[in-house]
């Protein structure tokens, strides 16, 4: 017998979006409890949804019940083709918008984690403008990995994203932003915040536990970390400091995200004046995709900055 390929009604309606964008949240809140919030409707009614979708599908697109919550084969490639399906959807409302010269829509943002504290602050001066001319926009930031950022621009989740400039990719356009320095930091409770040597030599620092980085990093910046006793990794700048701060590892870390602990003389930076490095950071858009009237404003009040 020849399989039925034709599942999904010929016309797909709002009541078929509506379900998607449940199944949306409910796969990214990670179960039905935690989507309730999101959502503002009952779990009973998210339930009702999701049993209704994959009625729909003919498929099983999640396990829910005593032994938790999870996602399906078929589910994760249900959740991928919901992504691109509801990101063309807004990608359309953003072109129409442009059409009618009014900005109305969203406007999605990765950030590398941490920037908040930079003082030039391009970002949030731009969004600032960006509102301001635009009442209307709705404004969707995740904080994310510098990868996971350029992956979700190709594929369409992100408009934007600002990220580290380690390497150019031939698939963005770049607009640089901030130039960050970092030193070489440990904390009040560690040995060599009291110390009184203006020099410290590589094999000395090398006695001492250090954390490091786990994300990318330049063949630069690898070099300069390349003595230290790297005897813990983190994930982003965040918990870098989480681990400095209990006073057995130094590590390095952005002097504008450390300035809230110097200045409290709980942290201070050994050398200075050569444990540092410089990173470049940029936003990147890809440059292949349709022209989107709120982005192309967005990078406009960037370039102003």
């Amino acid at each position: 017998m020849k399989k039925n390929t034709n599942i999904l009604p010929h016309k797909i309606g709002d009541s078929h979006i509506r379900l998607l964008r449940i199944y949306k949240i409910v796969i990214e809140s990670g179960g039905f409890s935690a989507a309730q919030v999101e959502l503002n409707i009952s779990r009973s009614a998210i339930s009702l949804a999701m049993t209704e979708l994959e009625s729909l599908l003919r498929m099983k697109l999640c396990y829910r019940g005593r032994s938790g919550f999870s996602v399906t084969e078929q589910g994760k490639q249900v959740y991928q083709s919901a992504l691109l399906l509801l990101g063309n959807i807004e990608n359309f409302r953003a072109e129409i918008n442009a059409i009618n010269t009014e900005l109305i829509g969203e406007l999605n943002i990765g950030i590398t984690d941490n920037l908040v504290t930079m003082e030039e602050m391009r970002i949030t001066r731009a969004l600032s403008a960006l509102k301001h001319r635009a009442p209307g926009v709705i404004i969707n930031i995740r904080m994310m990995p510098p990868n996971d950022i350029e992956t979700a621009i190709l594929n369409g989740q992100l408009h934007v994203g600002v990220v580290p400039e380690f390497r150019t990719l031939t698939g963005f356009n770049y607009t640089p932003l901030y130039q960050e320095q970092s030193q070489l930091f440990c904390s009040d409770q560690h040995p060599l915040f009291h110390s009184e040597t203006d020099t410290i030599s590589d094999s000395s620092l090398g006695k001492y536990d250090a954390v490091l980085p786990s994300y990318p990093q330049s063949a630069e910046i690898k070099q300069q970390q390349s003595y230290l006793n790297a005897t813990a990794t983190a994930t982003d700048r965040e918990g870098i400091a989480f681990l400095i701060l209990t006073g057995r590892f130094i590590g390095f870390l952005p002097t504008h995200f450390a300035k809230r602990w110097t200045t409290l003389d709980k942290m201070r930076s050994i050398e200075s004046h050569t444990r540092k490095f410089n990173t470049k950071f940029s936003a990147i858009v890809n440059k292949g995709a349709r022209s989107h009237s709120i982005l192309d404003a967005y990078i406009a009040e960037l370039e102003k900055t």
